[in-house]
C-alpha cells in the first residue's frame, strides 16, 4: 500500500476502485484482451481474409462487425479491413480499438470488456470462460469494486459499504485505538502486491474488540465480555450481541483465524471485505448508540 493511502490522505473509494479505474487495472484488462483474443487474431494484411476455423467461418471477424455495428454504432463501410496497422494500411480496427479503450471513461472500459464475452461465438467454448475467470483476477488484484457473475460484470462493493469503512475510520482521540485497527484491516486488504485477508480479518474484529473495552471501561475483557459490561451504557439486541460473538469464535477459537489453522487460500478478498465493512457497520451503530 502506498504512502497516502496507508497514512489515509487517499480516501478508501480510491482504494477500493468503485468509481474510477487506475491505469493498473485498465492495463491489467487490456492484457486480458490481448492474451485471450487479440493474439490470437491472424495477422494477414486484410482482415477478411485472415484464417477461418475448421468450420470455415472467421470468429474474429463476426465479432468485429459485431463490435462495429453493435457497440461502436457506426457504419459498417468504416469498419477497416485489416486487423494490424502496416505501411501501406495505417488505419485498422486494432488501433481503432486501443485507441477507444485507454482514452474512454473508466464504466465504459466495463462495458466493452462485457460485450466481447458476450458477443464472441465460437467452437473454442473455453476462451469466454477463461477471458472472465482472468478478468476477475484482475480485478480482485486492483480492488474493483466488479466482478463478472454470470457473463455480466456486476457491483460486488457497494457505495453504502464504502461509506461505512469511511465513517468507521475517521480518527478520533477517543477512539484512535479503534481506527488503527480499521486502518491496519484496510492496508492488509489493499494491499495489491500481497494481500493478507487473515490478518485483515483480524484487525477488523480487533476494532469491535477495542471499541467494546473502551465503552465497557474493561481493557483486559474479551470481545463477550464487553459486550455484557457495556449495558447500561449500550443496550444491544441479544441476538445482535451473540452474532458478534459468534464472529469473534470464528476468529478466535481452535480452527479459526486467529489461531492460523484454517487455510490461507480458503481466504478471499470476499471474506475479507465482508468482515471489514460488518465490522466497520458495528462501529459506527456503537457510536451512535453512545450520542
Amino acid at each position: 500500500m502506498r504512502f497516502s493511502e496507508r497514512m489515509g490522505f487517499q480516501p478508501v473509494r480510491n482504494t477500493l476502485q468503485i468509481d474510477l479505474m487506475d491505469d493498473a487495472l485498465r492495463n491489467g484488462l487490456w492484457n486480458v484482451l490481448t492474451t485471450c483474443y487479440w493474439q490470437n487474431i491472424g495477422y494477414d494484411t486484410t482482415f477478411e481474409y485472415t484464417r477461418p476455423n475448421f468450420q470455415g467461418r472467421n470468429d474474429f471477424a463476426i465479432l468485429m462487425k459485431s463490435l462495429w455495428i453493435n457497440y461502436f454504432k457506426r457504419p459498417l463501410h468504416e469498419l477497416p479491413s485489416n486487423w494490424k496497422p502496416k505501411y501501406l494500411f495505417p488505419s485498422s480496427v486494432y488501433t481503432e480499438i486501443q485507441s477507444y479503450f485507454f482514452k474512454c471513461e473508466w464504466y465504459e472500459v466495463y462495458d466493452f470488456v462485457e460485450f466481447i464475452p458476450n458477443n464472441y461465438y465460437s467452437y473454442n467454448k473455453d476462451r469466454n470462460d477463461n477471458f472472465m475467470c482472468d478478468c476477475n483476477a484482475i480485478m480482485e488484484r486492483e480492488l474493483s469494486a466488479y466482478r463478472f457473475v454470470n457473463g455480466k460484470i456486476a457491483q460486488i462493493t457497494s457505495e453504502e459499504e464504502i461509506s461505512s469503512i469511511e465513517e468507521a475510520t475517521v480518527t478520533t482521540d477517543q477512539f484512535k485505538p479503534v481506527s488503527i485497527h480499521l486502518e491496519q484491516a484496510l492496508e492488509f486488504l489493499a494491499d495489491r502486491k500481497s494481500p493478507n485477508y487473515r490478518n485483515s480479518i483480524k484487525e477488523s474484529i480487533s476494532a469491535v474488540e477495542s471499541m467494546c473495552k473502551l465503552i465497557s471501561q474493561d481493557n483486559k475483557a474479551t470481545l463477550a465480555v464487553a459486550l455484557r459490561k457495556m449495558e447500561p451504557k449500550v443496550t444491544i439486541h441479544p441476538a445482535l450481541k451473540k452474532a458478534f460473538d459468534s464472529l469473534y469464535g470464528y476468529t478466535n477459537d481452535a480452527d479459526g483465524i486467529r489461531h492460523a489453522l484454517l487455510d490461507e487460500s480458503d481466504l478471499k478478498f470476499e471474506d475479507a471485505k465482508f468482515m471489514l465493512v460488518t465490522c466497520s457497520a458495528f462501529i459506527n451503530y456503537l457510536k451512535a448508540k453512545l450520542v
